[in-house]
This record gives C-alpha cells, structure tokens and sequence, in this order.
C-alpha cells in the first residue's frame, strides 16, 4: 500500500504547531508497518535550510492552469528521512516567502491560489512518480486534493481506485475565500451550492475536502464527538454530523525518543520511574534558568509552555492571577502570541518577581526544562483538537491541571485521593471558579509526598507512542482503499 501524505506543515522543515508533528512524526511510524510513505510539502523559504544548495527537480515543470492565465512548479526531491520520501512543491512567486501562511496577524491575499495550486500540483506529480492506493491530506491547506480527485479529474483513469482520507488538526481554521475562487481554479459553478462548496457565501476549501473525502479523521476521539456540535464546529457541524459514520477519532502519538526523562539530553539530569532523584535537579536548573530564586520543596512548580491564545485559555489565567499570588507557588512561563496575554505576562512577572517568570518566544530547550522541572502542568484550554504537552507532562512526571476537552480529556483521568488512581485534574465548563479549583485539588494532592508520589509514577506508565496510532491509520486506510475497488 502506497501512502501519499499532502499537508503545508511537516518537521523539521515547517512548523507552526502540531500539525507539523504529526506529519513529521506519523509516517515513519507506518513505514515501520509495511506501507510505503510520500510525503508532500511546499518549497518555502524555511524549508530551502533543510535541503542542499543544489535542488534536484525530479519534475522540472508542471502546468497548472488558472482562470486568465498558467502557473508553473517543479517537484524537488528532498530524498529519504526513516524510510518516507520527501518532495517538496516548488513555485518560488507564491512559496518562497518569510512567512507560511501571511505576516504575523495575518494572512497573504493569494492563499487561495497558493495552496490550489500546492494540490493540483501534487496531483499531477504522482501521475510521475508513483499514483498513490490513499491520498492522506491534512487541513484546508491540502483539503483540495479529494475535491480536485472527484470532479475534474473524475474521468483520469489513474485515480479511479485511489482513495482520500482527510485529518482535521484544528476546525477552526477552514480556508474561507470569496466565491470568484470557484471560477479563479477552474471549477464548474455547480460545486459553489451548500451541499458542496459553498459555505456562508465563502468558498470554504476544508468543507470541500469534508465533502468529497472517503473517511474522515481528526486527532482525539472526543474532538471527533465535540466538532459535531455548534460549541465547537465552527459552522461545519451540520456537514460533520452527516459525515459522522465516516468521522473517526484517532488521538495523536507523541515521539518518545524526543521526549523521554530517562534520555532526554537537554536536562541537566536525567530520571526514571523507579529513580525519580534527577528530577529535583532538573526543578531547581528550571529555576535558575528562569531567573528564580530556590523554593522549598513544599512549593510547587506550575509550568506552561503554550501559544499565548484565547483558545489556550489565558483569559482564565488572568482572572486567577491574583488568586495564585496568595498561594504557595512558583511558575514558569514559555510561549507567545496574542499582545495583550504577552503583556499579561511581562506585567505579572514584573509585579511578583520572586514567584512569576516568563520567556516570551520558543525554545526547544527550555520547553524540555519545563516539563522535566516543574511538578505541576497548566493547559486551560477553551478548546484542544488533541494537545501534546499533556502528554509530555505525564512521563515527566509533571501533574497536568487541564479543562476536560478533546484530548486533554482523552489522555488525563482524574486523581482519585481514595483509589490512589488517575493521572491529573480536570475541570468541565469554562469557568476561572471551575479552573482554579482544579488547581487547588492539585495543590491539596502536592502536599501528600506519598500521594503525589503515586500520581506522578501513574502518569509516567501511560503509553501514547506513535505505533499505536500508526496501526488505527493503517486499518482506516484499508477500509478507505475498500471503497474504491
């Protein structure tokens, strides 16, 4: 079975987030399964690092008609990483550019065009390099792909049996153009009605690939559940809850050879389930890295390392700030994003200097430091399609405090004091109240070393390694690859 993987986002090329994870992360995973694995990516900028200085064009040109006019890309050949082979799309006028998507706060008027074309252009490469038995394509960016397959080139003999298997990283962000886009790439204008393309007056590209996709998948089996309902569908829920018997829910794995305590080289000690010594190392360089005095022992550590968003649930950490500052506590902060929660931060750092501190930016380094130092994890999301640092969280023994949605209640079971079961705490709603009390409940539980001991050790157990979603892939692609013999 031949996989071709199309998404705008893959590490170590591009990244922006988890869907650069997954992408990066899934396919060796299958390669290791049997399957054979091509991965498609745009030629941007960034990417150009990755690559030697002398681009191998394995397609040298491939024509892809608009409406008033053609455009022309390449396919670079990016060769082999753990057994995937990389080709990269490459139009320099609409890929070589600083940003992926749009400068900061933004996005660039012709992504339509751009990303049309990234899957016309995929399209006709495999007719050269290998037509595909299931074209996985990830988000708006790629979710032309199955809509290009079933219409105009619905009589290419080529694809007839080829399947398309669609994964939805986050509902939110859909691909929304005007609907001049329907003429701009060429489609007939009976695919711009509300069974099909059009969405609100917009040509909406994810609905499109919702449409005309074999199978549907999205990256937690809550989220699968949560998208169907106005809460969290983002107006497509109506299209989600029609495609339900096609929708499944697999929750991404994470790369534990990335993220592991016991080898992890970026900390300055490393620790086990059953030697748990090296973690109290790893607390105070946090907090040397950070510009904090030592606390005692009986002071917990809170550690977040997020994009600094509304969707994250900063404006619930706002409003228990002052709450927090009357606790016994220290906390630690990695990430940016939105203005105003920067600010927050900077300011709430500024006014208790002795307990708050913040790096306003990334760092993989840092990131690791966190979630190897700080006892305690905060992830108050107001909505979460899977999530990975809870995961992180659990087998560095750092207790996650998360709002029970999508994957963040999939992955984090509640600690039950009695049973001495569960791996965190959760909280239902969105509510400050509903948030704070779940930390305290954490609180409560780090002032019982024993307890907190048992807490720590059950999340450490937990296994959410790539092989196993890999395996639900595989078993999604063959029932997708059914339908089309």
């Amino acid at each position: 079975m031949h996989i071709v993987f199309a998404a705008s986002e893959c590490v170590p090329y591009a990244n922006t987030g988890g869907l650069a994870d997954v992408v990066g992360a899934l396919p060796p995973a299958l390669v290791k399964l049997g399957p054979q694995v091509t991965v498609y990516l745009p030629l941007y900028a960034q990417v150009r690092k990755h690559l030697p200085s002398e681009l191998i064009r394995v397609i040298r040109s491939l024509t892809i008609p608009f409406d008033s006019y053609n455009r022309f890309a390449a396919i670079v050949d990016g060769g082999k990483r753990a057994g995937v082979q990389y080709y990269f799309v490459d139009c320099p006028e609409l890929f070589d550019r600083p940003e992926l998507y749009g400068p900061k706060g933004g996005e660039y008027p012709d992504n339509a065009e751009r990303f049309a074309l990234f899957c016309r252009a995929i399209i006709e490469a495999t007719k050269q390099l290998g037509v595909p038995s299931i074209f996985h394509v990830h988000d708006w960016q790629a979710a032309l792909i199955p809509v290009y397959l079933r219409t105009l080139y619905y009589y290419d003999p080529l694809f007839q049996s080829t399947s398309c298997v669609l994964t939805i990283h986050n509902a939110g962000y859909q691909g929304w153009f005007p609907p001049s886009t329907t003429q701009r790439l060429l489609f007939p204008w009976d695919l711009f009605t509300m069974d099909k393309l059009e969405h609100f007056d917009t040509f909406n590209f994810l609905k499109g690939g919702l449409v005309y996709s074999d199978i549907l998948t999205t990256v937690s089996r809550k989220y699968a559940i949560e998208i169907q309902t106005p809460e969290f569908g983002n107006n497509l829920e109506n299209v989600l809850t029609r495609r339900s018997a096609d929708l499944r829910g697999i929750l991404n794995g994470v790369d534990y050879s990335e993220w592991n305590p016991a080898t992890d080289k970026n900390l300055i000690a490393n620790f086990t389930p059953s030697d748990l010594t090296g973690k109290d190392a790893c607390r105070n360089d946090l907090l040397k890295a950070f510009g904090l005095k030592p606390v005692a022992n009986s002071t917990p550590v809170l550690g977040i390392v997020s994009r600094l968003a509304t969707q994250k649930g900063f404006d619930l950490v706002a409003q228990i700030a002052a709450a927090l500052d009357d606790r016994d506590l220290a906390i630690v902060v990695l990430g940016s994003g939105e203005g105003g929660y920067e600010r927050f931060f900077r300011n709430w750092a500024a006014a208790r200097p002795d307990r708050v501190a913040v790096h306003i930016g990334y760092s993989d380094k840092i990131a690791h430091l966190i979630e190897a130092g700080a006892d305690i994890f905060l992830m108050p999301s107001r909505y979460e399609p899977c999530g990975l640092n809870q995961i992180y969280s659990l087998k560095y023994g750092t207790v996650p405090v998360v709002r029970a949605t999508g994957g963040l209640d999939d992955t984090i079971e509640e600690w039950n004091p009695e049973k001495l079961t569960g791996t965190g705490f959760k909280f239902e709603g969105y509510l400050a109240s509903s948030f704070l009390a779940a930390v305290d409940r954490a609180l409560t539980a780090y002032a019982k070393p024993a307890a907190w001991h048992r807490l720590m050790l059950n999340g450490m157990a937990k296994e959410y390694s790539w092989t196993i979603a890999a395996k639900e892939y595989v078993a999604v692609y063959e029932e997708a690859a059914s339908r089309r013999v």
